[in-house]
C-alpha cells in the first residue's frame, strides 16, 4: 500500500477537500481501494484524475460530461499528455460555443443597463426584433414566482 495515499494527503496534495473526495468518489470520478484496516487509499494516479477535473470544472464542464470523458480512460496509471489531449478536444466545441454566447451577452448588455427598465419594444435580450409584439397587446414575459 505504499504507493497509495490516503483520504487527507490526497486532499492536501490536490487542494479538494475530504468531503469533495468523497463526493467524487460517490459519482464515479474517482476511485480507492480499502486498507487492511478497511481505510480508504487511493492510487496516486488520482491525482492526475482529481487536477483535470478540477480544470474541467473550472472550464464549467458539467460532472456528468467529466464523468463520461474519464469513463474511457484506464484507472490503473496516470493520464497522459495524449489522454488529456483527446478529452479537451470532446469539450472545445462546446466551450467555444459558450464563449460566443457569453461574448454576445456581454456585448448587448450595456444597452439594458441605460434604459433600467428593460423595455419590451426594444430590449435586445428579452424582446430581439419585437417578436413579442407579435403577439400582440400585454406583457409576455412574467417570470415565474419562485
Amino acid at each position: 500500500m505504499e504507493d497509495f495515499l490516503s483520504v487527507g494527503e490526497v486532499a492536501e496534495r490536490s487542494g479538494v477537500p475530504v468531503s469533495t473526495l468523497h463526493f467524487y468518489e460517490s459519482k464515479g470520478l474517482i476511485h480507492s481501494t480499502r486498507s487492511p484496516g478497511n481505510q480508504r487509499r487511493f492510487p496516486r494516479a488520482e491525482l492526475r484524475r482529481i487536477a483535470v477535473i478540477k480544470v474541467a470544472q473550472r472550464a464549467g464542464i458539467a460532472l456528468s460530461e467529466i464523468h463520461d470523458a474519464l469513463s474511457v480512460l484506464p484507472e490503473d496509471r496516470t493520464i497522459t499528455a495524449k489522454e488529456w489531449s483527446r478529452l479537451s478536444k470532446r469539450w472545445k466545441a462546446d466551450l467555444e460555443d459558450r464563449i460566443a454566447r457569453l461574448t454576445a451577452l456581454r456585448d448587448q448588455l450595456g444597452d439594458c443597463i441605460g434604459c433600467g427598465c428593460l423595455s419590451l419594444d426594444t430590449c435586445p435580450l428579452r424582446n430581439p426584433m419585437d417578436v413579442a409584439g407579435s403577439e400582440g397587446p400585454g406583457a409576455r414575459y412574467i417570470e415565474p414566482l419562485t
